[in-house]
């Protein structure tokens, strides 16, 4: 179609993989509210479950924990599972976007925004 055109022709093509890069990675976005990942801390006595955009959306607190004179504690160990699960939901959310630019064609390690 572009034949006789030079380099006219491939800038075609690399429009098109932009638009069909910028079309996957408005789908990728919607995904990761979807995606879930859970954070724990003091051995599984305090868990949260996170988007994997880092959305908190619960938050498990098993009832042995409850003592006055631990609220700090509890409060430590809240914190400690929030972090947890954001810092689970970032990787995630490295890893889907490895995923789609390597299904691009392009390096692995490269740092597209969400």
């Amino acid at each position: 179609m572009f034949k006789g055109l030079g380099g006219l022709g491939d800038m075609a093509g690399m429009m098109k993989k932009a638009q069909e890069m910028q079309t996957k990675m408005a789908q990728m976005q919607d995904d990761m509210h979807n995606i879930m990942v859970e954070g724990a801390s003091g051995a599984g006595l305090v868990k949260a479950t996170c988007t994997a955009k880092g959305e908190l959306k619960t938050l498990d607190i098993d009832p042995s924990i409850f003592n006055s004179d631990d609220k700090e504690v509890v409060e430590d160990l809240i914190l400690a599972a929030i972090k947890d699960a954001q810092t689970k939901a970032s990787e995630r959310a490295q890893e889907e976007m490895a995923k789609l630019t390597e299904g691009m064609g392009l390096p692995a390690d490269m740092k597209l925004p969400f």
